[in-house]
C-alpha cells in the first residue's frame, strides 16, 4: 500500500502527475463529480437556510468505495483543479471518503515537473470560501431552475416538456432574441461611396476615395460631372510613424473567441481541447480571467525569443487583468515548455496549441513599428479632395509570429503607396460612384456572444462552454449558415470624359455559423422578460456574479446572499402562478383565406411553429403547415403563410407511386411508398424536381442495405450496423464499439449484452464518466446512511455533511 494517494478529477490528469511523482505517491481519478444536488428532486432546504443535500451519484459508487480502501492508512493529498469547481470536488471527496478537515490540498496552474514539486512542498487545507462561492452558485441555479421550470410548463403549453428556465441561459437567449428584433426592424439606408484609379505608368495604380458618401443619386452624379476633363493632382502627402502593440496572452473568453475566428472552433471544441493539451501538461489551466505571466514564464519566452529572433524582438511586458472580479487562476493560458513547438500529434490540439503558443509568445516581443502614408488628391474643378493612404511595417516585431483577428468584417490591411510627389499632375484612368448600404447589426456567434456576455459581466469562464450549449441544446437557439438575398444596386463610372450607370445585383446578408433564436426562444423569452424581469436583467445578473465573488473572498455568507435573492423571486413566482395564461405569446393572427372566410393564425406546438387555416370548432378540419427554416412566428406574414400551404406537393410518379414532398419535425422530406426520405439542405422543398427525388430515394435504399449486419428477435433496438467509421452495435439508445478481433456478424445477443455493461457512457464534465448498465446486468447500491441533525455551519464553513444515496 503507498503511503501517499493523490486524487484528481480526470484519468488523463492522473497518467501525466503519475510520470513526474516518485514511486511513493499513487494518483486515481474521482472522474469528475463525485456528488450533486438529486436528480430528480431540488435537493436545497429553503426552510433551513437553504441546507442542500448531496448524494453520490450512482455511478461514482464503486469509484468512492475503491477511493475509500486506497486512503486507509495512506497520506490523501486532493489535487483537483485550482478554481471554485475544482475546490469544490475535492470538498465533495472530502466528505463523501471521511477525511479529516486539514487533509492536504495542493494547487498547481500546470502539470510540470517543478510545479507538482512546489505544489506538494506548499500544502494547504481546503478554502471554504471558494466551496461555499461554487456552492451559492449551484444552489442558487438549482432554486431558479426548479422553480422557473414549472411555471413555463403551466404557461407556455406549447407541448415541449424540455422548456427551463436558468439565471445565466435565459439572459444568453435575451441577447441574441433583443438582437434579431433589432435586426428586423433595421431599415438599410442607401448611399453613393465615390472611388477613383489613377494610372501612374509602368503597371503602377493609385487607388483613392472620397471621404464622404452621396446620400442622394444626383449629388454623386452632380459630383462626376465637375470632374469631367478636371485635372488632378497630388496637393500634400504626409507622412507619420505609428506602432502596433501584441494583444496579452489569453484569458478563457479570449481564447474562445480567437479559436472561433481563427480555427472555427465552437466554444465547447475549444474548452475540450484546450483540457486536454492542459492534463497532458502542454499548457497551464485553461479556465482563468487573468492577462498575467508569471516571471519564470516570462523569462522561458525571453530565451525563446532571442534564441529564435534576437535581442530586438524581445520587450518584456506585464499585462494587469482589466476584470476586477478575476478569480483565483492567476496566470494566463500559456505553454509549459516555450522551446516546446509540437504539443501533440492530434492535428485539433497542434492547432490550438500553435495559437496559444503565438499567443503567449508574442505578448513578449517589441512593438511592430510601421509608416502610414497619406496622399490627399486635389481637383481643379471643385473644392472636394480625394484621398490615398497606405502603410508600410518597418520593423515586424512581434507581427513576425502572431497578429490577433478581429469581429469587424470591413477591416483591411492597407498596401503600400507608389512613390509619389506634391503637385504631381494624376491621369484618371476611372472614377465611380458605387451605391451601397447600411449594414444591420450582426448577429451574435459563439465568440462574440461569450464577448458580450465578458463585457456585461455575465457567467465566468467556467459558464460560456455549458450555457451555450444549453440554449442551443433546448432549441431556443440554432446554431447555422444561411444564404444571402439578392439586391440591385447602382453604380455610374466615369471614363474618357464620359459616364456610364448600369444597375448591378449583390448577394448581402449571408450568415455563417450564427446564432439565430427560435419561435420556442422567443416566446419563453418575452414570458420571462413580462414576469420575471429582475431576474434576467443585465445588470441584475451581473451584480449577482459579484456576490459569488465576495463570497470567495470570504466577505459575504453564502446563506444571507441566497436569501436576498430568493425571498423575492419566490413572490414572484407566485405571483406568476396566480396569473392567467397570456395565449397571445403563442399564437398570432394574421388574417382571413379570401376562399374561405376562414381565420389563419401562426401558433407554436410540440414541433415547432406551424401556420393554421380554421379553428377546431369548424365543420371541417383545419389545415396546417410548418413554418420553414429560418421563419419565425412572430414575423411571418399572410403573404409567407400562404406560400407554406403549397405542401404538401406531389411531383411526378417513380415506380408507380407518388412522390409528394413536405415539410415535417426533422426538415424537408419526400415520401414515397409509405417511406421517408430526407432532402438535403441544399434541395428546396417548393422547387425540387422529379429527378432529383428519384436519385435521394434510390441513394438511401443502398445506404440502407448496406448498413445491417444483423438483428436481434430478442430485442428489435439491438443491432449490429455499418457506419461511417466501421461496424458498431446500436443497442437502444446507445453506440457501442465491437471489441478487436470480433467479428461483427457472429455476435450474439449475450455477447451485446456484456460489451453494453463493459463500456462507460459519455463524459460528464470534468473528467466524469456515466455508466449505464444494461436491464440485463446487475447494478451495485451504495449502502445507507444515517442522515444527521441538519446543523447551521459557520460562516465560513461549508454546509454539512448530507445524506449518500446511490
Amino acid at each position: 500500500m503507498s503511503k501517499n494517494l493523490v486524487i484528481v478529477e480526470s484519468p488523463a490528469k492522473a497518467k501525466t502527475i503519475e510520470n513526474y511523482l516518485g514511486t511513493d505517491f499513487i494518483v486515481k481519478s474521482s472522474f469528475g463529480h463525485v456528488r450533486d444536488l438529486p436528480e430528480h428532486d431540488m435537493g436545497v432546504d429553503v426552510d433551513n437556510g437553504f441546507q442542500p443535500s448531496y448524494e453520490v451519484s450512482g455511478d461514482k459508487v464503486k469509484v468512492i468505495n475503491e477511493l475509500k480502501k486506497l486512503a486507509k492508512g495512506a497520506e490523501v493529498w486532493l489535487a483537483t483543479d485550482s478554481d471554485r469547481e475544482g475546490e469544490a470536488i475535492s470538498w465533495h471527496l472530502k466528505e463523501a471518503l471521511g477525511l479529516p478537515d486539514d487533509t492536504k490540498r495542493i494547487v498547481f496552474r500546470e502539470i510540470t515537473k517543478s510545479a507538482l514539486q512546489n505544489a506538494i512542498a506548499t500544502p494547504r487545507v481546503i478554502d471554504v470560501d471558494l466551496v461555499n462561492a461554487q456552492q451559492a452558485r449551484r444552489i442558487l441555479d438549482r432554486l431558479v431552475g426548479y422553480e422557473l421550470s414549472p411555471i413555463l410548463w403551466k404557461k407556455i403549453r406549447i407541448g415541449k416538456s424540455n422548456l427551463s428556465a436558468g439565471r445565466v441561459q435565459s439572459v444568453a437567449v435575451r441577447i441574441i432574441v433583443e438582437r434579431e428584433r433589432e435586426i428586423d426592424a433595421f431599415k438599410a439606408k442607401g448611399s453613393f461611396k465615390v472611388t477613383a484609379r489613377f494610372d501612374l505608368g509602368n503597371g503602377k495604380v493609385l487607388n483613392a476615395e472620397l471621404p464622404k458618401n452621396f446620400a442622394q443619386e444626383t449629388d454623386a452624379l452632380t459630383f462626376l460631372e465637375k470632374c469631367i476633363k478636371a485635372t488632378f493632382s497630388i496637393k500634400n502627402l504626409e507622412v507619420k510613424p505609428a506602432k502596433k502593440t501584441p494583444a496579452p496572452p489569453f484569458t478563457t473568453s479570449t481564447l474562445q473567441q480567437e479559436a472561433s475566428r481563427k480555427l472555427s472552433f465552437s466554444v465547447l471544441q475549444t474548452m475540450t481541447v484546450a483540457q486536454r493539451l492542459y492534463e497532458a501538461g502542454k499548457i497551464s489551466y485553461m479556465r482563468t480571467d487573468s492577462t498575467n505571466l508569471s516571471e519564470e514564464a516570462m523569462e522561458k519566452a525571453r530565451v525563446q525569443i532571442t534564441k529564435e529572433y534576437g535581442d530586438k524582438f524581445y520587450n518584456k511586458r506585464v499585462f494587469k487583468t482589466k476584470n476586477e472580479s478575476a478569480q483565483e487562476a492567476h496566470e494566463a493560458i500559456r505553454p509549459t515548455d516555450f522551446s516546446t513547438l509540437q504539443g501533440s500529434s492530434d492535428r485539433n490540439e497542434q492547432r490550438l496549441y500553435e495559437l496559444i503558443w503565438k499567443r503567449a509568445i508574442a505578448s513578449q516581443m517589441a512593438d511592430a513599428q510601421l509608416e502610414r502614408t497619406t496622399a490627399t488628391i486635389g481637383i481643379s474643378s471643385t473644392s472636394e479632395e480625394l484621398v490615398a493612404q497606405g502603410e508600410v511595417i518597418k520593423f515586424e516585431g512581434f507581427l513576425k509570429v502572431y497578429l490577433e483577428s478581429s469581429d469587424d468584417e470591413d477591416e483591411e490591411q492597407k498596401g503600400m503607396l507608389p512613390p509619389l510627389n506634391i503637385s504631381q499632375v494624376l491621369n484618371l484612368a476611372d472614377m465611380k460612384a458605387t451605391e451601397r448600404f447600411t449594414r444591420n447589426p450582426p448577429r451574435y456567434t459563439e465568440a462574440s456572444l461569450v464577448k458580450k456576455l465578458e463585457e456585461m459581466g455575465i457567467g465566468r469562464p467556467s459558464t460560456y462552454a455549458p450555457t451555450i450549449s444549453t440554449i442551443i441544446r433546448r432549441e431556443y437557439v440554432i446554431k447555422e449558415d444561411r444564404d444571402g438575398t439578392e439586391r440591385a444596386y447602382k453604380e455610374m463610372t466615369l471614363a474618357k470624359d464620359e459616364i456610364k450607370s448600369v444597375v448591378l445585383k449583390e448577394i448581402y446578408g449571408t450568415e455563417k455559423s450564427k446564432l439565430f433564436p427560435t419561435s420556442t426562444g422567443m416566446v419563453v423569452n418575452d414570458f420571462l422578460v413580462n414576469h420575471f424581469e429582475d431576474i434576467i436583467d443585465y445588470s441584475f445578473t451581473a451584480s449577482v456574479e459579484k456576490d459569488f465573488d465576495h463570497i470567495a473572498e470570504g466577505q459575504l455568507p453564502w446563506q444571507k446572499m441566497i436569501t436576498d435573492f430568493y425571498t423575492p423571486f419566490h413572490k414572484k413566482v407566485g405571483e406568476a402562478e396566480e396569473e392567467a395564461i397570456d395565449r397571445s405569446l403563442t399564437s398570432r393572427e394574421l388574417g382571413e383565406d379570401p376562399a374561405t372566410g376562414k381565420k389563419i393564425t401562426v401558433r407554436i406546438g410540440k414541433y415547432g411553429p406551424y401556420v393554421q387555416i380554421g379553428d377546431a370548432e369548424d365543420e371541417e378540419k383545419p389545415k396546417f403547415a410548418s413554418l420553414k427554416k429560418g421563419q419565425l412566428m412572430e414575423n411571418i406574414t399572410l403573404e409567407e403563410a400562404f406560400e407554406l400551404f403549397k405542401l404538401p406537393r406531389t411531383v411526378g410518379l417513380f415506380e408507380d407511386s407518388e412522390m409528394i414532398v413536405s415539410v415535417g419535425k426533422f426538415g424537408p422530406y419526400v415520401k414515397h411508398g409509405g417511406k421517408y426520405y430526407s432532402l438535403a439542405k441544399t434541395d428546396d422543398p417548393m422547387t425540387v424536381a422529379e429527378d432529383r427525388l428519384i436519385e435521394i430515394i434510390e441513394t438511401k435504399r443502398i445506404s440502407d442495405s448496406n448498413k445491417t449486419i444483423k438483428e436481434f428477435a430478442e430485442n428489435p433496438d439491438v443491432k449490429v450496423l455499418n457506419g461511417r467509421y466501421g461496424p458498431y452495435v446500436a443497442f437502444e439508445k446507445r453506440n457501442l464499439k465491437i471489441p478487436k478481433g470480433t467479428e461483427p456478424a457472429d455476435l450474439t445477443y449475450e455477447a451485446i449484452l456484456q460489451i453494453a455493461a463493459d463500456t462507460p457512457d459519455k463524459p460528464t464534465g470534468r473528467g466524469g464518466f456515466k455508466k449505464a448498465a444494461p436491464k440485463a446486468a446487475a447494478t451495485e447500491k451504495a449502502p445507507a446512511v444515517k442522515k444527521p441533525a441538519a446543523k447551521k455551519p459557520a460562516a465560513k464553513k461549508p454546509a454539512a455533511k448530507k445524506t449518500t444515496k446511490s
